[in-house]
């Protein structure tokens, strides 16, 4: 087919969870609020036992609520707001002094923080670099679009293993504020692109319901990576017309 442009999927896609589970995800971010909440003591904002307790309470009950209103709304709320609305709330309730002092750049840090955890467990597929190169040069344009509530932990991934530069865009949910399936963050990229009047002859690679469901209503090509693991509540892609491939490399033998 006549290529101009390729979008990629990062998770499962491009790069894979080593081990995935439920219980490795958690644990996870386990590791991450409690590096989170030493900044915040470090800082002074979190002095006591029973405001640690209560921040990690809340924390995880408005990060849950928030992750749920995402995948209805398609809305994203990043991390970093999540960490600012917690402190606010218990701003409130005269749980912690104010916050004059804090800034959205230190929201931002405790974000980091949070999902730096990740960055040791996403691992590039092994022939993720190779066709990445390969589609350079045949100089098509190249982006990533990621439903991701921090765009930096993206970025950094990226930057660890030496791929961040074979990208000409990387769009995130968290940067973009709508996630996929929406079909404004499929034209949002293009048009980053430079390839907003060329849909038709752009792909869409991922694994998942979302990015083709996104991709046919931004009417880009589709083409669903049909990966090992299977995840609880996925949902039947039901749109015509996409093509299915067992390994990322597949996508070289499907561009003229």
């Amino acid at each position: 087919m006549k290529v101009k442009g390729v979008i990629f999927d990062f998770g499962f896609t491009l790069f894979y969870f080593d081990e995935p589970s439920i219980d490795k995800y958690f644990e996870c971010f386990k590791t991450g609020l409690l590096s989170s909440i030493d900044l915040l003591k470090k800082h002074k904002v979190l002095k006591e036992k029973i405001a640690i307790e209560d921040f990690i309470k809340i924390f995880n009950r408005k990060r849950a609520s928030s992750f749920k209103k995402s995948i209805k709304t398609k809305l994203e709320i990043p991390t970093s707001q999540i960490f600012q609305n917690v402190l606010d709330i218990m701003v409130d309730k005269n749980t912690i002094n104010d916050l004059v002092e804090l800034n959205d750049e230190f929201y931002m840090e405790l974000a980091n923080i949070y999902h730096s955890c990740e960055e040791d467990e996403w691992i590039p597929f092994e022939n993720t670099r190779d066709t990445l190169e390969k589609l350079v040069l045949k100089n098509l344009k190249i982006a990533l679009i990621s439903n991701h509530p921090n765009h930096k932990t993206i970025e950094n991934m990226l930057k660890k293993h030496e791929l961040l530069q074979l990208f000409d865009v990387v769009v995130t949910s968290a940067k973009f504020g709508k996630r996929k399936p929406d079909p404004n963050i499929f034209f949002y990229t293009l048009k980053k692109m430079g390839l907003e009047s060329h849909a038709n002859s752009v792909i869409m690679c991922g694994d998942e319901y979302v990015d083709i469901i996104g991709a046919y209503r931004a009417n880009l090509k589709a083409i669903l990576l049909d990966r090992i693991y299977k995840f609880p509540f996925e949902k039947d892609i039901d749109v015509p017309n996409y093509i299915k491939v067992k390994d990322v490399s597949d996508i070289l033998n499907l561009i003229d």
